[in-house]
Formats: C-alpha cells, sequence, structure tokens
C-alpha cells in the first residue's frame, strides 16, 4: 500500500528534525507539529490548552471550514501533538495542565516521534508502520484485566 504524500512529507520532516536536533516539545515551531507545518507557529491559535484535543472558536472554524495545514486538519494536528507529548513522557491532567517529564533527551523525543508515527497511520488509515509483531512472527495477546 502507498502511503499518502501528506504522510511521506511528515515523516521526512520529522526524521530530519530530530537528526538536526530540531525536534523540541517546548517549542511550538520545533515540535512535532512545528516541524510538519514549515516551523510555523500559527496552529498553536487553534487551540487555548497545549496537549489537549480541544479546538478553541478559531480551531473550531477553521475545522468546519476545512482547512487543512498540510495536508492535517486542525483536530489532526492536536491530536498529532498530544501523541508526541504522551510519548516524550509529559503527562496532561484532568483540567488539561501539561506536566513536563523530569528528563527530557534524545530517547524521549525518540519515544515522541514513534508516538506520532504512529498516530500519523492512524489518521492515514494504514497498518503501524512501527508494528514489528509481523517482523518477528509474535502476535500480541491483549491481558484480560477484569478477572
Amino acid at each position: 500500500m502507498k502511503n499518502s504524500f501528506r504522510f511521506n512529507q511528515s515523516i521526512e520532516k520529522l526524521y530530519s528534525a530530530f537528526h538536526n536536533n530540531t525536534l523540541n516539545p517546548e517549542d511550538c515551531k520545533q515540535c512535532a507539529v512545528g516541524n510538519i507545518v514549515d516551523n510555523n507557529d500559527l496552529w498553536k491559535h487553534l487551540t487555548d490548552n497545549h496537549g489537549t484535543e480541544k479546538l478553541n472558536y478559531l480551531g473550531s472554524l477553521h475545522q468546519r471550514l476545512g482547512r487543512r495545514f498540510n495536508g492535517y486538519s486542525p483536530l489532526e494536528l492536536l491530536q498529532i501533538e498530544r501523541s508526541f507529548l504522551i510519548g516524550c513522557g509529559y503527562k496532561i491532567t484532568k483540567n488539561n495542565r501539561l506536566l513536563k517529564p523530569e528528563i527530557l533527551d534524545n530517547n524521549s523525543l525518540f519515544h515522541g516521534l514513534c508516538s506520532v508515527v504512529i498516530q500519523l497511520c492512524k489518521l492515514d488509515g494504514v497498518k503501524d508502520v512501527m508494528d514489528c509483531t509481523a517482523l518477528f512472527n509474535f502476535k500480541i495477546e491483549l491481558l484480560d484485566l477484569h478477572t
């Protein structure tokens, strides 16, 4: 299956940012979404709280109008950023406060990047390219937590 242009373009930008040390969750121009939208910070005005998937008035307006930012809707951009932050180790409280991890290093950024790739696959409806189960011929069994 061929990946979409937006997917390939995003992966290339994120790969470059990671290897050029310009991937930074603390900078809205260098975070996952910042890199995807060409190091622009206009996307941060789509929500009132960094790390949430709740669009504000402006974000909702752009969403209803069908606005796309390098192929992604406002809601999709917030989902991408949230997955990046959580993957990097940030915690998002019930009242939408963003708590920074104690350590933010390349290992954290790599985990955040992996979370973003998984999210991009979900958004495009393609098989998770990060899934190694087929490579190792292994089937994951889900635990029943209700017993």
